[in-house]
């Protein structure tokens, strides 16, 4: 007989029971947190499968370009690489001076190109991929129909007062204005506000807002060459200037009073009897700038329009003299007169003074300086006369 071996075991509905808690004792033991000790396991970092890229280069001319402008710089610039070789080389042999920057990524020329002249541009890069690149670009520069210079009314390493205007004066008339200010850059330190006005085709003016700082330092940098001014006109040569503002001397002529106060850094310093224009040529009211000095001067009326034999002519020579207009203001001695000064009004226009008071107030002067006149029954001032700028409101200026 074989034998049956019993095993004492769970009901069916006791067994499902059992393992209903089971499931739920594992499901807990699954959401706990690790004791304390112990640790959480940590994902694996993401790896980048990204691949090194060839260079990408960006040439600032294209092939068969024509009409380049000869005073903008050539350029090229390299993303994913470097820039290993470079060269522009004319058809007529020249070799341009180039600058390689910002550790190989940007090319550049360091000199202006010629007009109307062939260039070919030869750049090689290596990319993030190790693989090297050529690029080439053949262009033309442009042939101007006419050129322009320009003058600048200041002098190079000249020390100039408070109210000087920078002017830029070109020998012809400019189509694109706002090309030329472009070219025309104006650096001052402290950094200073100011804005150009145009008088006429050829004379642009930039004057700061308010008087300069003395002790300023500007340097102006009108790079015209090369540069397109429109109507196939360009500029012919660049021009630079720096210069020093020095003390801030304002002189303030009253025509009632006769007098002239002199301030030096806005404390009064001197004053001294003056005679201005007669009531049949009274001076013009208005704010001056000194355009010139001069040690030893004829005063001639027919320089603005007057013969010198006419009743209202002359023809005087003086010992100081300092231009404040393009119409024939000046300050000057005027020895003939100085029984009249701090009395009446006998000048042609002019301010009177003495000789030693002239000489007083030219060592004391410069070019840039301000000169006021008030109360002498005259029109007002132009502001095209001379380097009047003064006499426009900073939002006349800008209009």
């Amino acid at each position: 007989m074989v034998g049956v071996t019993r095993t004492r075991g769970l009901s069916a509905r006791t067994g499902g029971r059992w393992i209903s808690l089971l499931l739920a004792a594992t499901v807990v033991a699954g959401c706990a947190s690790p004791s304390e000790g112990e640790q959480s396991p940590t994902p694996p970092e993401a790896t980048s499968t990204e691949a090194p890229k060839p260079v990408l280069l960006a040439l600032s001319v294209s092939d068969g370009d024509e009409g380049v402008e000869p005073g903008k710089p050539i350029t090229v610039s390299a993303e994913h690489g470097t820039i290993t070789k470079a060269s522009l080389i004319g058809k007529h042999g020249t070799h341009v001076k180039d600058d390689l920057r910002e550790e190989g990524t940007l090319w550049t020329t360091a000199e202006p190109l010629g007009y109307g002249k062939t260039y070919t541009l030869t750049v090689e890069a290596k990319g993030e991929d190790g693989k090297t690149v050529t690029e080439e670009s053949t262009f033309t520069t442009a042939t101007p129909a006419g050129t322009v210079a320009v003058s600048i009314n200041v002098w190079d390493d000249e020390t100039v007062g408070v109210g000087m205007p920078i002017i830029f004066d070109f020998t012809g008339p400019v189509p694109d204005r706002d090309a030329a200010e472009k070219a025309l850059n104006i650096k001052a330190e402290p950094e200073t506000e100011g804005d150009f006005r145009w008088f006429g085709d050829t004379r642009v003016i930039w004057r700061p807002k308010e008087y300069w700082e003395p002790g300023t330092e500007v340097t102006v940098d009108a790079r015209i060459y090369g540069r397109d001014f429109g109507d196939g006109i360009y500029g012919a040569e660049d021009k630079a200037v720096d210069f020093t503002v020095g003390d801030k001397l304002v002189a303030v002529a009253d025509g009632q009073k006769h007098t002239m106060t002199v301030s030096v850094n806005d404390k009064t310093v001197k004053t001294m009897p003056i005679s201005m224009g007669k009531p049949s040529s009274p001076t013009p009211e208005g704010t001056y700038t000194v355009m010139s000095e001069h040690n030893g001067y004829t005063m001639d009326s027919s320089t603005y329009g007057v013969p010198v034999d006419s009743a209202a002519g002359y023809r005087l020579y003086v010992e100081y003299a300092a231009r404040l207009s393009n119409s024939g203001i000046f300050y000057h001695s005027a020895p003939w007169s100085v029984a009249d000064q701090g009395n009446a009004n006998v000048s042609h226009g002019c301010i009177n003074l003495s000789t030693e008071n002239a000489a007083w107030l030219m060592d004391k002067s410069k070019r840039g300086d301000v000169f006021t006149v008030k109360r002498s029954g005259g029109p007002k001032l132009e502001p095209e006369d001379g380097w009047s700028v003064w006499q426009l409101s900073w939002e006349e200026w800008q209009s």
